[in-house]
């Protein structure tokens, strides 16, 4: 695709350091693109200075799509992480209202909003692709990251995890659990992966171990949510005394993935794709 042909890319942005690398990654291309940023989520420093932005409420669905229409917007990404807020918080405008009534009890449940969530951008005109797309060399690769790697103890207790996070991911619920010599010592709810970490410090048996396992969900949307670790993980992961991670290669992001490597490695702990 030459930058002539390239179709302007609207970048619905959350926290994180995700939407602030895929726009370094368009304007490397020389892709047109621009951004409709989340009051309270996106992190307004990691916005190029020359940047169009938009800035709505969540809930202001009318906003953001008028905003992408009106920059010539054709495809789009959902990028970063959105802390799910209460009704009262979102305080919808119109569309957003119309689009809430819509999809109803889907809303329990994360796959069922993301697929509505992407079917509402889709009935608009536009086209939702994944961060993939453009930045394939975001995910995970299979193997050893870094010059740390993990004893037998924890590739029994990363195989462990992979079985027990596939589970709760089939049932919508987490893409992670965390486990020490055998025993599951917590899995991921609603709270996130970092919460899962800090909470799980005290649960840490006596001895050597405990490993963070990431997953994509079974019927993952993989246009949006895939699963994410990043430095502050591997800091996370050492502040609380465990060992290494594991994610399912070709199905996680690595955030700033060479800072995350070398923090890693400056504090003995591993990262390995499975």
């Amino acid at each position: 695709m030459t930058k002539t042909t390239m179709q302007k890319l609207g970048i619905i942005a959350g926290n994180g350091s995700l939407p602030w690398a895929l726009m370094a990654e368009c304007q490397k291309q020389g892709r047109p693109f621009c951004v409709v940023a989340l009051k309270g989520h996106t992190n307004p420093d990691l916005i190029p200075a020359d940047t169009p932005v938009k800035w709505i409420r969540l809930g202001a669905v009318g906003q953001g799509f008028n905003e992408m229409k009106k920059q010539g917007v054709k495809e789009v990404v959902l990028i970063g992480g959105v802390r799910r807020p209460s009704l009262k918080e979102l305080c919808p405008d119109l569309q957003g209202l119309k689009f809430f009534a819509k999809i109803g009890i889907k809303a329990l449940g994360d796959d069922g909003l993301l697929r509505c969530v992407i079917n509402e951008i889709e009935t608009e005109g536009f086209k939702v692709v994944g961060i993939d797309d453009i930045m394939p060399s975001l995910l995970a690769p299979k193997g050893v990251l870094g010059k740390h790697h993990p004893s037998e103890i924890d590739q029994a207790d990363i195989i462990r995890g992979f079985d027990v996070a596939k589970v709760l991911g089939s049932a919508d619920v987490g893409q992670a659990a965390i486990v020490q010599q055998g025993l599951v010592l917590a899995v991921e709810g609603i709270e996130g992966t970092a919460a899962l970490i800090k909470r799980t410090k005290t649960l840490k048996r006596s001895g050597d171990g405990g490993v963070l396992v990431k997953v994509s969900k079974p019927q993952q949307e993989r246009r949006i949510d895939l699963p994410t670790i990043g430095p502050n993980t591997i800091q996370d992961i050492y502040d609380a005394n465990f060992k290494g991670v594991a994610v399912e290669a070709g199905s996680v992001l690595i955030a700033e993935c060479e800072q995350t490597i070398q923090l890693a490695n400056k504090l003995g702990i591993f990262i390995v794709g499975v």
